[in-house]
């Protein structure tokens, strides 16, 4: 395990990283020994600093929940981290200075009416809990190269933990519908950009089910002492590939019988 001081500068690094938009070296790389606790630890430090400097939790993201996914990053789970007030936007503009090199994902947002907490729970539970379902999309960045400036080798999963998940931002547009009022697996989008169809999905490559993952995480957040509450927004994971977004891009969500919505990169 690193020590609270090197957890602490690891989380600075980051934050100075956002701000200046200029990315920092492997964390693994340069830490060898580093755990995907350890990732953990970094990203709860860097959470707690913008918290202290007066952001507001507002929920979690989950990722790597495609199988592919996690092979890529040899693990045999998702990975999550903390959305904050300030990466809410609406449809329309989005700021392009507010990342580096920011991705574009498609998912379905949970928005919960009471909290889920505990090590037993499964879907039935999730969808109890929730108030409402609606379109979302994340924007991912990297304060944390991808490839290595160097040997080009790909960062590991415990940098992007570190990395608040690789968390930057989420749109949300569309239909809220109740859980029961729709078929979650079978929910599809399809994201256009520039007006080409870059990428289609449904839901039901979130695990086979876009709650298993927000069960996932409010049973991962027990031995914290921590839970899902209500009012939270949880992402339940991209069923389609980031696609990288330029300064200038249109990007439309068309997510059927749940509504359509765009967005610029401005």
């Amino acid at each position: 395990m690193l020590d609270k001081n090197l957890i602490q500068q690891l989380a600075n690094e980051l934050n100075e990283s956002e701000k200046n938009r200029v990315q920092v070296e492997h964390f693994s790389k340069r830490h060898p020994g580093m755990t995907v606790e350890d990732g953990y630890a970094v990203s709860r430090a860097w959470v707690k600093m913008k918290t202290d400097a007066g952001a507001v939790r507002r929920g979690h993201k989950i990722g790597l929940t495609s199988r592919a996914m996690q092979q890529a990053s040899q693990i045999d789970e998702p990975d999550f981290g903390t959305l904050l007030d300030d990466m809410f936007f609406e449809p329309g503009d989005i700021p392009a200075s507010r990342f580096i090199a920011p991705r574009v994902e498609v998912e379905l947002a949970f928005v919960l009416k009471r909290k889920l907490e505990g090590t037993s729970i499964g879907i039935d539970e999730v969808l109890a809990a929730t108030d409402y379902v609606t379109p979302a999309i994340e924007i991912i960045d990297s304060r944390i190269e991808q490839q290595d400036r160097q040997t080009k080798v790909f960062r590991k999963v415990q940098d992007t933990i570190s990395d608040n998940a690789a968390n930057a931002g989420i749109v949300l547009g569309g239909r809220r519908v109740k859980p029961g009022e729709v078929d979650l697996p079978w929910c599809g989008a399809i994201l256009r950009q520039n007006g080409a169809v870059e990428e289609t999905g449904l839901a039901a490559g979130v695990q086979g089910h876009p709650a298993i993952g927000v069960a996932w995480l409010a049973m991962k957040l027990a031995p914290w002492g921590e839970c899902l509450e209500a009012g939270d927004t949880v992402l339940a994971g991209s069923f389609t590939r980031p696609v990288l977004a330029r300064m200038g891009d249109v990007f439309d969500a068309d997510y059927g019988a749940l509504g359509r919505f765009a967005f610029t990169f401005v």
